[in-house]
């Protein structure tokens, strides 16, 4: 059991789904409650009586079956036309663009293309294959979405709820008003309301991005808090880096505007306290387990660590493995293996992430498994967030995906209005297309460079339709 959950609650432990505080006596009868006092969530997960909604996916009228692949006619795809997918990674190789991508369509819940392209190592000299394993990075945030609405499903909480419910520490927020850089001090005002569960769903809770934020000010002040960013190494936990989280101060008050944050690693310590179990099990457990997903999650056991793709630069005309940094490129083989980012965390193949994005396209069904109701994704895919705020009216943002509005269909190369997509720091890209029910997912593990093959790759996709 991480650390991150092995701290006993005092007093107060869990609420029951309209946030009534609940007495120590009721946490003992109460089914899918921890135990309140004295007791290590290590102990809960083996006396805690659970419900049978918190245990394990429903089953589904529908049986979609897992994806397989097919012969791209049968999906109303042209193989003519897939190929030239073909010849814009081999040119973008020859011309030192990328080092190599592993490209992957699937249509009406077939996988009607499935390549590997140039290398996943040059100095080791290993070229790359269908199954290597990606660090997805971004795309992880799409995953943690998911899981808090499972939860959402379960009657758990409300999406306008205050997060400080759950962890109290996020109670009474301030937004930086002065900043000494010099000695990372800082004042604050009292932010109009309380972050909510939606505000960390959707970027808009005034939190930053530490090393990555755009705000030198902000960039200090995580560092000195200790505030883990992406990735790491180091035994630290969610936990541990939330709380310390908890502590900074916004960039603006909760919904008025979008900022690009750590809302989702927030998000995944909140699932290990509303569920009552560590982030990575509940993952595992709960979707990636019923999905088939097995080459997804934070670390990779020994077996599969020879799987992983290098990250690499280009240097000196060549690609050449990227150095270690404010984080070591081997985070998901080497290290202490404890820190469960819900918001770049998780690794995982291109068949894989496909497998997620088709439970989508089926409606939130997958192998006759109900992860989602279709009426829970329509909430998802709906606008969240205000059109001056994201997307320039080209897409919107839902509460896991931007999602291509009818402008943006019209811009061309974008799919239909309500394509929903996103992509990764390490360059992978991915959209789903429920209208044409088509997908694509382009993996490549690149810091820099002159690539154009993301755009490419969606543009082709599309021109492949033949029915």
């Amino acid at each position: 059991m991480p650390s991150s959950l092995n701290d006993a609650f005092i007093g107060l432990v869990f609420r029951d789904s309209f946030m009534k505080p609940i007495s120590i006596l009721d946490a003992f009868t109460v089914a899918g409650r921890a135990l309140a006092v004295g007791l290590t969530l290590a102990t809960v997960a083996v006396c805690a009586v659970w419900t049978p909604a918190a245990v394990a996916q429903t089953a589904s009228i529908h049986h979609s079956p897992a994806l397989r692949e097919a012969a791209p006619r049968k999906a109303g795809v042209s193989p003519e036309r897939l190929a030239r997918i073909d010849a814009v990674c081999e040119q973008a190789i020859r011309e030192g663009r990328i080092p190599g991508a592993v490209a992957l369509v699937a249509r009406n819940g077939k996988v009607v293309y499935h390549k590997a392209f140039g290398m996943a190592d040059n100095e080791a000299g290993r070229a790359l294959q269908r199954d290597d394993i990606f660090r997805i990075a971004s795309q992880t945030k799409a995953v943690t979405s998911t899981a808090v609405m499972m939860l959402w499903e379960e009657g758990r909480f409300r999406l306008d709820d205050p997060v400080s419910n759950w962890i109290p520490e996020f109670k009474k927020p301030q937004v930086l008003k002065t900043c000494n850089e010099a000695d990372g001090t800082w004042t604050g005002e009292p932010a109009k309301r309380e972050i909510t569960i939606r505000d960390l769903l959707t970027h808009t809770s005034g939190l930053g991005y530490g090393v990555i934020d755009g705000d030198a000010r902000f960039k200090k002040l995580y560092a000195k808090a200790g505030v883990v960013d992406l990735f790491t190494t180091e035994p630290v936990t969610i936990r541990e880096s939330v709380l310390r989280l908890a502590k900074m101060p916004l960039h603006h008050h909760p919904g008025e505007k979008f900022t690009y944050s750590e809302g989702l690693d927030v998000l995944g310590y909140f699932i290990e306290v509303v569920s009552g179990i560590p982030f990575d099990t509940f993952l595992q457990k709960r979707l990636f387990g019923p999905l088939g997903m097995k080459d997804t999650g934070f670390y990779l056991p020994a077996e599969k660590a020879g799987r992983l793709v290098a990250v690499q630069k280009p240097e000196g005309g060549k690609w050449v493995r990227y150095p270690v940094t404010f984080y070591d490129p081997n985070y998901p083989i080497t290290g202490a293996k404890s820190f469960f980012s819900g918001g770049a965390g998780l690794c995982s193949t291109a068949l894989d992430y496909a497998t997620f994005l088709q439970m989508y396209l089926n409606g939130g069904e997958l192998g006759g498994k109900r992860i989602l109701s279709r009426t829970t994704i329509d909430l998802m895919m709906r606008e969240q967030v205000a059109k001056n705020l994201f997307g320039g009216g080209d897409k919107h943002y839902g509460l896991a995906f931007g999602v291509v509005t009818e402008q943006g269909q019209a811009r061309g190369g974008e799919g239909s209005a309500g394509t929903f997509d996103w992509g990764g720091y390490f360059n992978t890209q991915y959209f789903a297309d429920p209208k044409e029910q088509i997908l694509g997912v382009f993996m490549k593990q690149t810091q820099g460079g002159d690539d154009n093959t993301g755009w490419k790759f969606r543009q082709l996709v599309g021109q492949t339709i033949d029915d």
